[in-house]
């Protein structure tokens, strides 16, 4: 019955928070002659803070109307473009400028961990001067009737799919906390089927991959409690009258006692500043701790389901790093990751996720090139600055940006790896690595243009006439690092990789000219 009671006080508060706010709107009244005076102020004062610390917050806007792209102050238009029973995807559409290509697409998980997807206001902001932009947005789950069904952690990785495909190929990922582990599972899975939309680059930020390395007070605390003690004092039925009566749910304002009791101490001052703010009329400051905590005050509940199988496969059992996470009854094997390149980051003092446990993302994908690997730690920042924050929009974005326009598209599966894995699902026993004559006969796996993954030192390209720096990054970007590759390609092969290259492989000569500096080497 905590639900119901916790609804019960809110609605017994109902008439003080009216009272209050009444007040504070008479001692804020110009015409009041009290207005002016320390009483006056200090009343009002009082009675913004009571009302505050016992409303509850609704679900707050993105409110991201513009954006600057190449100088130039542009209409942003939130749409949503696919909606679903547990998340509406929302595209952050730009009026761009007449002439100006299209930017890379990213889509940004949101955590589904009591917050609403606006938490990551500032993370979207600053990416949407050169990125196009989608974000889920999840549903609380107290708002969805039961008849709509369950929703778990498998169906959390089925959303992140569905969504990449209803993208399109050559689309980025970037996860924020929490979903690093479905995201992560998902893209193991889309490689595995060698789906097209798999994501050209994935980043995840301070999310829990191997919370083995580095607890925090968070992973010490699932572990110390057990699965049984969550699904017994933590999972509740929602109360009438919301639409999801009767759903079992992780109650959000439990989550938030969580995030604040790890920090009460930070947040009593929090408050006691801003009470101080308004008396001494310092109505900037009062505004920003408004804006931030009208925020971090509005929570949303998360089925059990989902909410259990988190806290069971990722803080307690670790299933993800000990090979042994499964979807929908299929091992996730993240050594099938090839093509999408990781870029992590991590905040020098989270407490939440520490220092370590997502750069687990790069142990694990074993057979990923280290070309396609990126990896920062934020100095001076805790779990929030990660993703949110000056030093984020000074540091970490400008990175994210780079990282996502240096692997524009998604490389081409290596012909050794699709080979072994075509074995694989023959039921074949597994071959050794292949000569350079077997990679040439490999041309007719479907659009397969890579030949090797690089051995060694990567070789200068642009000894080829014809080949600048850039030209250079595209065929490292399709798996070609060194001579011998580009003078072993078949002309089919040739004439595919020409099809992104204008024809200037057949038309310059370039398997020619591969082969003779090959020889001079």
């Amino acid at each position: 019955m905590f639900y119901q009671l916790y609804e019960l006080n809110h609605a017994m508060m109902s008439p003080v928070r009216a009272a209050a706010d009444a007040t504070k709107i008479y001692f804020q009244n110009p015409l009041n002659p009290f207005t002016h005076t320390q009483m006056g102020r200090t009343v009002a004062a009082s009675c913004e803070l009571l009302e505050r610390v016992t409303r509850r917050y609704g679900k707050p806007e993105f409110g991201l109307d513009t954006t600057l792209v190449s100088g130039q102050r542009v209409d942003v238009l939130e749409e949503v473009v696919l909606r679903k029973t547990f998340c509406d995807l929302l595209h952050f559409k730009r009026d761009l400028p007449q002439g100006r290509a299209e930017d890379p697409k990213l889509l940004i998980v949101a955590p589904m961990s009591g917050h609403f997807a606006t938490l990551l206001r500032g993370t979207v902001e600053a990416l949407l001067p050169d990125l196009d932009v989608y974000i889920t947005d999840w549903e609380d789950a107290r708002q969805v009737p039961v008849a709509e069904g369950k929703f778990d952690l498998d169906d959390y990785i089925d959303y992140i799919i569905e969504m990449l495909e209803f993208l399109g190929p050559d689309t980025h990922v970037l996860a924020v906390c929490q979903p690093s582990v479905p995201v992560y599972a998902a893209v193991a899975r889309m490689e595995e089927q060698n789906n097209p939309c798999a994501p050209s680059t994935m980043t995840l930020m301070g999310g829990p991959i191997d919370t083995r390395v580095a607890p925090t007070a968070v992973n010490d605390l699932a572990i110390k409690k057990g699965i049984k003690w969550f699904k017994r004092n933590v999972i509740m039925d929602v109360p009438f009258p919301h639409k999801g009566f009767m759903r079992q749910v992780y109650p959000g304002f439990l989550q938030l006692s969580g995030f604040m009791g790890m920090n009460l101490d930070r947040h009593m001052v929090a408050h006691r500043d801003f009470f101080q703010h308004l008396v001494e009329g310092d109505g900037d400051s009062a505004e920003k701790h408004r804006e931030f905590y009208d925020e971090y005050l509005a929570v949303m509940d998360m089925t059990a389901e989902f909410y259990l199988q988190t806290v069971e496969k990722v803080f307690i059992e670790h299933a993800l790093p000990k090979g042994e996470l499964t979807h929908h009854g299929h091992l996730v094997d993240p050594s099938h990751i090839t093509r999408t390149a990781i870029f992590t980051v991590e905040g020098e003092k989270d407490d939440i996720s520490g220092v370590g446990q997502t750069h687990a993302a790069h142990t694990l994908a074993t057979k990923l090139g280290d070309e396609k690997r990126a990896h920062y730690v934020q100095p001076n920042v805790g779990h929030y600055g990660v993703f949110n924050g000056s030093r984020y929009r000074s540091e970490i974005a400008p990175r994210i940006v780079d990282f996502i326009k240096s692997h524009p598209k998604l490389g081409c599966i290596p012909v050794q790896v699709e080979r072994e894995r075509q074995r694989q699902l023959a039921g074949a026993a597994p071959s050794a690595k292949g000569s350079v004559e077997e990679a040439q006969t490999a041309s007719d796996i479907k659009d397969s243009i890579i030949l090797e993954q690089t051995e060694g030192v990567v070789d200068d390209l642009k000894q080829i006439t014809g080949v600048g720096p850039k030209l250079e990054n595209e065929l490292n970007q399709a798996g070609i690092f060194h001579l011998w590759q580009v003078a072993a390609l078949t002309p089919e092969q040739a004439q595919s990789l020409d099809e992104k290259l204008d024809g200037r492989i057949l038309r310059e000569g370039w398997v020619e000219q591969a082969k003779k500096l090959t020889e001079e080497g």
